[in-house]
């Protein structure tokens, strides 16, 4: 019997090259180094991501990798770093990765609130937990993913945090992620949050560049939370140069009569796959993944996202808006799944994007597996360009062309920016927003003239 043997592409050759010299290094004890082999096979059997894989048929990772960046090392903390951190305005615990290695010296751990409790997440691979394999895996639906597969694999180092039962952190833990340096270079970083049972608490993660070399970035974060907890996960991407290609994933596991929220911006990011894999764990439960994308140039954002009701009586909600300019690709693929036994679940998912221009495209494809009789779940989604008439209200009234446009945009990304509570943490995302359509205003300026 023959066996078919699929052509390598020369960044394939190269990540095995490099899975083969660094598994030595790379931290975990036993469990963790099966876990990195198993994940690795499963990468080499299914290769890069590629378009004739459904859920990534818009991000065709195996074109865009043409070469594998060397892996990066030791954390390089450079004069950028020190100035982009100096910059971040942000209360409570800052814990920093500078390509993906967590740095101590440059994060806030003393005087962390009672309850709280910060690793490298290197020292929890080789820590011999019980529970670290099944942590690091996260939901069934994520299983099957050769980007994640990858990450297992490389993953390095990032934080690893628990939160005690019924701690309530009155402010944020921000894990702030920095690639750094002029030389091109690949970054596995992983992060875990383990919130145990009535935690109320904040995560957000800050994804940036702080360099001027394109970045290949695979990172993920992994929630655990406990029954009648409240997490609340904010994440910003912005601030890499356009050649950056990256792969941002989220697993989350959340517990009964619990709330877990999710908003992401993203601007400036160059290449980015956003995927989500989220599972219910328990009964009585409400879960919102929300978010906004900016984009121009040729830069290219996907949301991928699989939300997993195995239980009755879920709610969950699902809306990311779009705005895009230029040559710029947005696309979103939602698939909520219904289980046989999980009756009364609540299910709502909602893309809407808006072109700027007639080079600009997005890709919608929202899905429903639905195997119980007794739900209520829905799903929409538009494209569309600018309103005229919004537009000639703002403009009757003396406001030139390009400053209406951007208050239209402002309103328009604003509905899903509202859902983030923690109002400093709003202020600095509609910051974010603003500046990225205040640069578009004056270069539409600039071309009028």
């Amino acid at each position: 019997m023959s066996v078919i043997t699929p052509l390598k592409t020369a960044a394939e050759q190269a990540l095995s090259a490099q899975f083969a010299a660094a598994k030595a290094e790379l931290p975990g004890a036993l469990t963790v180094r099966k876990l990195r082999e198993d994940a690795f096979a499963g990468f080499e059997a299914k290769g890069l991501p590629h378009r004739r894989l459904e859920t990534w048929r818009y991000t065709d990772l195996r074109s865009l990798l043409r070469e594998a960046a060397p892996l990066a090392g030791a954390a390089a903390v450079t004069t950028g770093v020190h100035g982009r951190l100096a910059a971040l305005k942000l209360d409570g615990a800052r814990l920093v990765l500078i390509d993906g290695v967590f740095v101590p010296e440059l994060s806030t751990l003393e005087g962390l609130p009672e309850g709280l409790e910060v690793h490298s997440l290197a020292d929890a691979l080789v820590s011999g937990r019980e529970d670290i394999a099944r942590v690091l895996s996260g939901p069934g639906v994520a299983s099957d993913d050769s980007g994640l597969m990858l990450n297992t694999a490389l993953m390095r180092d990032g934080v690893f945090i628990e939160i005690a039962a019924g701690i309530e952190l009155a402010q944020p833990v921000a894990i702030v992620s920095l690639a750094s340096g002029d030389a091109e270079r690949a970054i596995f970083h992983r992060s875990v949050v383990l919130a145990g049972e009535g935690v109320k608490a904040t995560i957000v993660e800050i994804s940036e560049g702080a360099g001027r070399a394109a970045s290949q970035i695979n990172g993920a974060i992994v929630f655990e939370t406990g029954d009648e907890s409240d997490v609340q996960h904010v994440r910003l991407v912005t601030r890499h140069v356009p050649e950056t290609v990256q792969v941002q994933s989220l697993l989350a596991t959340v517990g009964a009569q619990a709330k877990f929220e999710s908003f992401a911006l993203v601007c400036n990011a160059g290449t980015l796959r956003q995927q989500y894999f989220v599972r219910y764990a328990g009964e009585h439960t409400e879960i919102g993944l929300r978010g906004v994308n900016l984009l121009g140039g040729t830069e290219h954002s996907d949301v991928t996202l699989v939300m997993d009701h195995e239980v009755p009586n879920g709610t969950s909600r699902e809306m990311f808006k779009s705005i895009i300019g230029g040559e710029g690709t947005g696309v979103f693929q939602g698939k909520v799944i219904v289980r046989q036994h999980a009756q009364k679940t609540d299910g709502s998912m909602k893309s809407n994007a808006l072109l700027l221009n007639d080079g600009a495209t997005m890709f919608n494809k929202p899905e429903l597996e639905i195997f119980a009789d007794d739900v209520v779940c829905g799903h929409g989604a538009t494209v569309a360009q600018i309103d005229g008439e919004q537009l000639f209200y703002l403009m009757a009234r003396g406001l030139p062309r390009a400053q209406a446009e951007a208050l239209v945009l402002q309103a328009f990304a604003g509905e899903a920016v509202e859902f983030v509570q923690d109002e400093a943490l709003r202020d600095l995302v509609m910051a974010e927003v603003e500046a990225w359509l205040g640069a578009r205003e004056a270069s539409s300026v600039v071309s009028a003239v």
